[in-house]
């Protein structure tokens, strides 16, 4: 099997600019600024990138079963040969009322420049066997699943064992119940883009992220007042991890550190419940709690103090340092950590014709970490507000069953036709992904938000044949 990604060469060029208010800023991307009542000062950037990114990737893969009644075994290995082809090539220029950074009077300096060139070619050998065991002569609820997996590559030459085991447990009550526990532990080695570091070059050392993960879950099917089904999921879950290969999300580009540099860990717990408000028309309801922390290495920045015991900063008057204190930040929030995560999803239709339905979407999450980039103390200090967002579709079947139609009907070879008519964001809330980080002349930076789509409108028509 051959797959391809080739990225041709591309070129981009953004300009905008931010009205600097002290405590507040404004972001314009239009041509014009327009009027400003006693601004402090005016700005801009411009990012530039003129990049070549070519990945062939050829696969070959085998996989098998045998069934020896008690015992279903399944096994499989696959041999991966990729070839990468890079150049990169990124400059970005800030300007801030007329001064570029950074500030250099004798000399015109980019604020960050990136040029490096890449061409790997990477094997990759990777397989599993795992059985799955029934036991016991006459209980056959009870079923017990044991694997492992390896992986290695010719790049970093790292050899990976990972371990893996699965219970389920189906009790003789009368309810219908059943218990899963699993525990193992995963490797991730690093594709390609982990590797580049800020700089634009290459650790082909970067090791595999590790970790060892405990998963505990129930699921429970019941009948509801009304006689109808329903069905309860829950999950707890924990995961350790090590060798973590921390990364920043500039703007809306992730852009990894390109070692092994943190440890990490993550838990929480997710119930969803599955039932039908009307036959044959599922809905949902979930609630999700999760925590997720890293801790890097080397994590420790310095405040500096003068003669007077002042703490240094830009506005101190004597900037001559006499003493230090060192900060360790310790454990923080990774980008992903979301406490409360809240969806759900109605799905109905007419009464007296299911062939006109309706479902309604609904998620709220609560506020994420957003990192500022290359910085240690400051690491995920950004807030990104809350995410909410509402859907809501129509949709109806204007032409159904084949066997209906009439012989010379000109839509007799089709199946069906449904016409759907649906408003994504409903509330128009502007949620926020990441943010734009702009630097003025007195080092201060101002954070610009990239908002998510608005409120949209989307006709469809699909025909079956």
């Amino acid at each position: 099997m051959l797959s391809r990604f080739q990225n041709k060469e591309t070129e981009n060029f953004d300009i905008a600019g931010a009205y600097l208010f002290g405590d507040r800023d404004f972001d314009n991307t239009s041509s014009t600024f327009g009027q400003i009542v006693n601004p402090l000062g005016a700005g801009y950037y411009q990012n530039y990138g003129r990049n070549k990114l070519d990945i062939t990737v050829y696969n070959a893969s085998v996989k098998a079963s045998i069934d020896k009644g008690k015992h279903f075994i399944q096994f499989g290995s696959t041999i991966e040969q990729t070839n990468i082809d890079d150049k990169l090539k990124e400059w970005e220029y800030q300007d801030s009322a007329g001064y570029s950074l950074p500030y250099t009077p004798s000399s015109l300096t980019l604020f960050k420049s990136t040029n490096s060139v890449a061409n790997l070619s990477v094997q990759k050998f990777s397989g599993y066997v795992q059985d799955n065991i029934r036991l016991g002569d006459t209980n056959k609820n009870i079923t017990l699943q044991l694997g492992v997996r390896y992986n290695y590559n010719t790049l970093n030459k790292e050899f990976l064992i990972s371990p893996r085991a699965q219970l389920s447990f189906k009790p003789k009550w009368q309810k219908d119940v059943v218990f899963n526990l699993a525990a193992g532990t995963y490797n991730q080695p690093p594709f390609y883009r982990e590797l580049r570091k800020y700089d634009g070059t290459l650790n082909t050392n970067v090791a595999a992220q590790k970790s060892y993960q405990f998963v505990a879950g129930m699921n429970y099917n019941f009948k509801g007042f009304s006689g109808k089904p329903f069905r309860l999921s829950t999950e707890a879950y924990y995961k350790n991890i090590s060798k973590v290969n921390i990364y920043d999300i500039d703007n809306v580009k992730i852009k990894y550190y390109g070692n092994n540099n943190a440890k990490a860990y993550t838990t929480g717990i997710e119930a969803r419940l599955f039932g039908e408000l009307v036959k044959d028309a599922e809905s949902w309801v979930s609630v999700g709690f999760m925590r997720s922390r890293e801790n890097l290495d080397n994590d420790t920045y310095y405040q500096y103090k003068n003669a007077a015991g002042e703490i240094i900063t830009a506005q101190t008057t004597d900037q001559v340092a006499v003493d230090s204190i060192g900060n360790t930040i310790g454990w923080l929030r990774r980008p992903t950590d979301r406490l409360i995560t809240v969806g759900l999803f109605i799905e109905d239709y007419l009464p007296t014709n299911k062939n006109f339905k309706l479902h309604l979407n609904a998620l709220y999450g609560s506020n994420m970490s957003h990192n500022i980039p290359n910085s240690v103390r400051y690491r995920n200090a950004l807030i990104v507000e809350p995410y909410i967002r509402v859907d809501v579709g129509f949709s109806a079947q204007l032409l159904s069953e084949r066997n209906l139609r009439r012989s010379h009907s000109p839509f007799k070879n089709f199946q069906n036709i449904w016409a759907s008519f649906e408003v994504f964001n409903l509330i128009d809330r502007q949620n926020i992904i990441s943010y734009q980080l702009v630097k003025d002349f007195a080092n201060n930076i101002y954070s610009i938000p990239n908002r998510l789509t608005p409120r949209l409108v989307n006709f469809k028509l699909v025909a079956r044949f």
